[in-house]
């Protein structure tokens, strides 16, 4: 008998959602989180988030979804923009929970994580990096080619639609 996978996802989701918009499609969290599951083994997925009080039916829907949401208090910024950034809550999270799984998937394009996938690939623990654009990525990892996939041709399998919801 196959044992069954035991693999958690970090998910910068900031990140994930900047980018996949930028390459003009929206993510279905929904799909995301089976597709992870299914291609995978996906057992636990975080989900580093800001926190912004006004959005409690996302993150209800994100949780009915199957994510775990790690919230990073925000700031609201004079101009009016709001910044949480979730890298120092993903390591922290990765390390705390590295005897809990067998691979880690990590999924941003943000260099500031580049020491976490280092760490991981050194000894052994890195599944894939998920980088969510391939035309917007840190240098950082370009070296790490053999180690990453990419999101870009997943608009078929995970863009949300409206008419379907």
């Amino acid at each position: 008998m196959v044992k069954p996978q035991n693999n958690y996802a970090f998910i910068d989701s900031q990140n994930l959602n900047l980018s996949i918009r930028s390459l003009g499609w929206t993510l279905d969290f929904k799909r995301f989180r089976q597709y992870l599951r299914d291609k995978y083994g996906i057992a636990k997925a975080f989900l580093f988030i800001g926190y912004v009080y006004e959005n409690q039916d996302l993150y209800t829907g994100l949780q009915k979804a199957g994510y775990i949401l790690v919230f990073k208090p925000t700031l609201k910024l004079p101009s009016g923009k709001v910044k949480g950034n979730v890298d120092a809550e993903l390591v922290l999270h990765a390390m705390i929970e590295y005897d809990n799984y067998d691979k880690a998937l990590i999924v941003t394009g943000d260099g500031d994580l580049y020491c976490l996938v280092d760490y991981l690939i050194k000894n052994g623990k890195l599944l894939k990096l998920m980088v969510p654009n391939r035309n917007s990525f840190s240098s950082l990892f370009r070296r790490l080619r053999p180690h990453i996939v990419f999101m870009n041709e997943l608009k078929g399998k995970l863009e949300y639609d409206k008419k379907n919801k």
